[in-house]
């Protein structure tokens, strides 16, 4: 997913979540007896949003789990080092992985890599 979709996704998610909180407004106003349950605001969209590896992430990681080190990752998806060892980090962040084989243990469970 690209940076151009996850703004879309999040601008949909905050436009439904203006009009949610517009029509519980209008109900706690008018007295409605059909309001079930308070408005409660959900962050976890934007969450999990960041927390998606990218395409390019992925391709990292099934490298990895093939044994290969971060200079011939590079060479092979014709990326410096330095954007290799970046995209390490954010894989790392993103599933929470303590070491590059944790990481593709996680990526393995969750079917981001076979």
């Amino acid at each position: 997913m690209n940076s151009a979709e996850r703004n879309e996704i999040l601008s949909r998610y905050q436009d439904h979540s203006r009009r949610f909180a517009e029509v519980a407004a209008n109900r706690s106003r008018n007295g409605s007896s059909d309001a079930v349950a308070d408005v409660i605001p959900i962050n976890a969209p934007l969450q999990q949003l960041e927390q998606s590896p990218t395409l390019r992430e992925i391709e990292v990681l099934q490298l990895i789990a093939d044994g290969l080190v971060n200079r011939e990752i590079g060479e092979r998806l014709f990326l410096s080092e330095e954007t290799v060892k970046s995209h390490v980090r954010h894989l790392l962040a993103k599933l929470e992985a303590r070491s590059r084989a944790h990481a593709v243990a996680v990526g393995l469970r969750r079917g981001l890599i076979g």
